[in-house]
């Protein structure tokens, strides 16, 4: 009874306020309850390849968050689980956006586990690229997936949409790589590679910056299938480099994609990000 109890609050939590805040606890569940929902949501998780599993977790962690909104380990996993809903399940954009949201909206919440960064904010003369600072290494991976999220959601929204926020994900990034360079299979690098890759000519477009780090994160973890799409669809895009192009999509989709076991569903994911990359070839490149 206590762990339905504990679900039915999902009702009450589908819908996050974008705001840098800790949601109040809503229910003080026993802990032999609260440790069967985390079994299910991480039983659920390990299968997050299939979307019906990965929306069964969120359902999950997010009834543990509502019980304890101090816990780091289920806020990160919501808001790297709508992250990856958005990027590696859903096709339509509407449904891309949405998903994306609401995994800044769990960032959020998230970050302000971080008394001292929302201390910072609450003064009003800080904004969050300038309050950056106050995060910790404890902060890292609900920073990477935060900004991961927000640039993927900003870029889908437009190049305004993009520059407005800009600051805050070169930030938040910027301070993962401080803190932890090499997080997420050198993921500071890959999004710098793909950073100077996509910002406009006017912003500051460097390709052959862009492909120093490329070539950095792969050195440091060549089975990331992840980086060897986003160099295809970045950096050999931009530069009309076709060759590259086949090259890198080609030898992800011949890659196994259980190299890396414990991400072996956004390895599928990338798998078939290639696939659809090398069916628009013909749009991409000009010959």
């Amino acid at each position: 009874m206590h762990r339905l109890a504990l679900l039915a609050l999902l009702v009450g939590c589908a819908k996050q306020a974008g705001t840098y805040e800790i949601a109040a606890t809503t229910t003080a569940a026993p802990a032999d309850a609260a440790a069967q929902v985390r079994t299910e949501a991480e039983s659920a998780w390990a299968n997050r390849g299939d979307k019906a599993q990965l929306q069964a977790a969120l359902q999950k962690y997010e009834a543990l968050y509502a019980a304890n909104p101090q816990d780091r380990d289920v806020a990160m996993h919501l808001v790297r689980g709508w992250y990856f809903l958005g990027d590696g399940h859903e096709t339509e954009k509407a449904a891309k956006l949405a998903a994306w949201e609401t995994s800044i909206e769990w960032g959020k919440k998230c970050l302000a586990i971080n008394s001292e960064f929302t201390a910072l904010l609450a003064k009003g003369d800080e904004t969050e690229a300038t309050a950056a600072r106050a995060f910790t290494a404890s902060d890292v991976p609900c920073i990477y997936w935060t900004s991961t999220g927000l640039g993927k959601w900003a870029k889908a929204s437009g190049i305004g949409t993009t520059l407005k926020h800009l600051p805050t994900v070169k930030a938040y990034m910027t301070r993962v790589a401080e803190l932890e360079p090499t997080f997420y299979y050198s993921g500071p690098d890959r999004y710098w590679g793909a950073y100077f890759a996509a910002i406009p000519s006017f912003a500051g477009q460097d390709l052959t910056k862009s492909k120093e780090y490329f070539d950095k994160a792969i050195a440091t973890y060549p089975d990331f299938l992840g980086t060897h799409v986003l160099l295809a669809e970045q950096w050999a895009v931009k530069k009309q480099d076709k060759a590259t192009f086949e090259k890198e999509l080609n030898w992800v989709l011949a890659q196994p994609v259980d190299t890396i076991p414990e991400i072996k569903p956004e390895m599928e994911a990338e798998q078939r990000k290639a696939k659809d990359l090398l069916g628009q070839t013909g749009d991409l490149f000009a010959n």
